[in-house]
């Protein structure tokens, strides 16, 4: 997601079903990533907690549409940061992430910006897919990052700031997340809005630890 979130970008209010149906393949990601999968084992949230925050930046304070969680991975934190930070190889281990692409060469840094797509199931919607741009604001290296931008399919837009932390603890790596999300859109129906943004994130808390777990790529380093 790139720029300063825009929390009317259409005035056209949707049917609970259109909302549902299109934000529940949105990883920002956004949505995050599909939501059908369970939490990660030790999966928690701290929805009272202070924002996360990387380099002194948060996510968007005004935002009515926002989650937060984190769990604890069981592999070095030199691969979990290649996991998340590697882009293009995204759709390698989530299946909501059809296509990424780097916009940009080089270490993934700040102002870095990548494009990337996710599916939007059979629904009453034009929508056939997301296409989200994001854009790295910050970036603190095995510490935290932070991107923002828009997730645009058709009918709908969504802008969100997502904050990454990763910080070892005994065993492995606290992996922690938040996500705000802004949109008329969304902004029709919150409750359900929050519920599938809480789905997406778990989602991909749950594949990027059984991605960092699994044999091949949890070994000492």
């Amino acid at each position: 997601m790139s720029g300063t979130p825009n929390t009317r970008t259409h005035n056209t209010r949707l049917p609970n079903t259109r909302i549902r149906a299109a934000l529940f393949t949105v990883p920002l990601v956004a949505v995050g990533v599909l939501g059908t999968a369970a939490a990660p084992a030790g999966a928690t949230t701290s929805p009272a907690a202070r924002s996360l925050t990387c380099r002194g930046e948060s996510v968007n304070p005004q935002a009515l549409v926002r989650y937060r969680t984190e769990t604890v991975i069981h592999a070095p934190l030199r691969t979990i940061w290649r996991l998340q930070t590697d882009v293009e190889r995204w759709p390698s281990w989530q299946d909501a992430v059809t296509t990424a692409e780097r916009l940009d060469h080089g270490p993934f840094r700040e102002g870095s910006a990548f494009r990337w797509t996710t599916p939007v199931p059979p629904n009453p919607t034009p929508a056939t897919s997301l296409e989200i741009t994001s854009t790295v604001e910050q970036l603190k290296r095995h510490s935290c990052i932070r991107w923002t931008g828009p997730a645009v399919g058709e009918g709908l837009r969504i802008d969100g700031v997502h904050v990454w932390n990763f910080t070892r603890v005994r065993g492995g790596v606290r992996v922690s997340t938040e996500e705000t999300h802004t949109g008329a859109e969304v902004e029709a129906d919150v409750p359900a809005a929050t519920k599938l943004l809480r789905q997406g994130l778990e989602a991909w808390l749950h594949d990027l630890k059984t991605a960092a777990e699994a044999p091949t790529h949890n070994r000492p380093h």
